[in-house]
């Protein structure tokens, strides 16, 4: 079937790119799905900052391909048990397999075979269902990394992002990707749930464990790391600081519950957070992807303080800890990745606890866009002006 969708064919386009226009709305030909994978007619798709690590490049992947990996939909055609037409879902951008050693260890956000696919830009399957026609490539369009050049006249693949593509009018993904959503929920929230949520909340719950009367801050406030401040007043930790250099965001955060909150300009930002959690924080989390940010919230843990890094920076960045602070203090730093999440057993509570008020998502969403309003909402997204748009079909 043919669908339309926003192709990123170059990485590392200068913004604005309401001009550069990294996105070109494009018709691709969309395979029907094979053994294990549904087709999905995607309703609602978020913008993500993993979406724009790709277009600015600070995200190597192989071009060309379709973004976005934070979406919900309805499944048209089933062919894994457990699925039907009808059934809404929202997808994990990691399709865990299920049966490798992190997988049986209940680590599927670490499952290697996902890691290989994803960064392959393939299914769980190892294949595409994405292609276009040559003669509609750009006459300069290069060839992906480990894809031979097609023939004249024979199609070329565009690779799936993160096992999702979601901004397109279907997709078709892994059954591995799918969780099960209450078709009541309305579609520009159901999507947060597939990263923001469980990557913000699940970093809270699941990787640091966080409880009630611990001292959290929080650096950046983005989707993910609003969400983990939701998480953080979920599991009762107190008190609350949120740091960033938006002051919305800053406003946002206090209503939300923080109990204090740090412009990160400010030049003793660190020790305004020291001060504002009696000398440092239990429990630090980075949500920015930036190795200074991550070193800043390092240096605003407490002795014997957990340091728990979410963003994700570009593959050259390294950072550095005086390194007689990890023993002499017992410090220790975390790695979250999709919130270390089981997303059939998190995904669900999350929304359980979104309808009951105690998760209030919604408060995240800035904005609906349409597909050809991309390039400029990915602008807003880059200059810190919205939280979570989403793009709504």
């Amino acid at each position: 079937m043919i669908v339309r969708g926003a192709v990123l064919r170059e990485m590392g386009l200068p913004a604005p790119y309401a001009e550069s226009r990294p996105l070109r709305v494009e018709e691709v030909e969309l395979a029907p799905p094979g053994p294990g994978e549904l087709l999905v007619r995607i309703r609602a798709a978020g913008l993500c900052h993993s979406d724009l690590s790709v277009i600015d490049g600070s995200r190597p992947r192989v071009m060309p391909m379709l973004l976005g990996h934070e979406a919900t939909g309805e499944v048209v055609v089933s062919n894994a048990p457990g699925f039907a037409p009808g059934d809404v879902i929202a997808c994990a951008f990691v399709p865990a397999c299920g049966t490798c050693a992190p997988c049986t260890d209940g680590r599927p956000a670490l499952c290697e075979p996902a890691a290989t696919a994803n960064t392959a830009g393939t299914l769980l399957s190892g294949t595409r269902r994405l292609t276009t026609p040559t003669p509609n490539q750009p006459p300069d369009a290069t060839p992906s990394p480990g894809t031979a050049p097609a023939a004249s006249g024979s199609p070329a693949y565009v690779h799936h992002h993160l096992g999702v593509s979601g901004f397109a009018e279907h997709a078709v993904v892994s059954a591995r990707s799918a969780v099960k959503m209450d078709p009541a929920l309305p579609p520009e929230i159901a999507a947060l749930f597939g990263c923001a949520v469980m990557t913000g909340v699940g970093a809270v719950v699941n990787t640091a464990q966080v409880r009630a009367g611990r001292s959290t801050a929080i650096f950046g406030l983005g989707g993910v790391g609003l969400s983990a401040l939701l998480g953080a007043v979920l599991v009762g930790a107190h008190p609350i600081v949120a740091v960033d250099v938006v002051p919305s965001k800053l406003a946002l955060a206090r209503s939300l519950g923080a109990t204090a909150v740090v412009d990160a300009r400010d030049a003793d930002a660190v020790e305004q957070v020291r001060d504002a959690t009696a000398g440092g924080a239990e429990y630090a989390f980075e949500t920015v992807g930036s190795a200074k940010v991550l070193e800043q919230a390092y240096a605003a843990t407490h002795r014997g303080g957990t340091t728990v890094t979410v963003g994700l920076p570009h593959p050259s960045q390294s950072f550095s800890v005086p390194a007689v602070s990890l023993v002499a203090e017992e410090r220790r730093v975390l790695g979250s990745y999709l919130g270390s999440s089981v997303p059939s057993r998190d995904i669900p509570r999350y929304v359980a606890l979104y309808q009951a008020g105690r998760l209030p998502v919604d408060r995240l969403l800035t904005a609906t866009v349409g597909l050809d309003d991309l390039n400029q909402a990915f602008d807003e997204l880059a200059a810190g002006t919205s939280i979570r748009q989403v793009l709504l079909f």
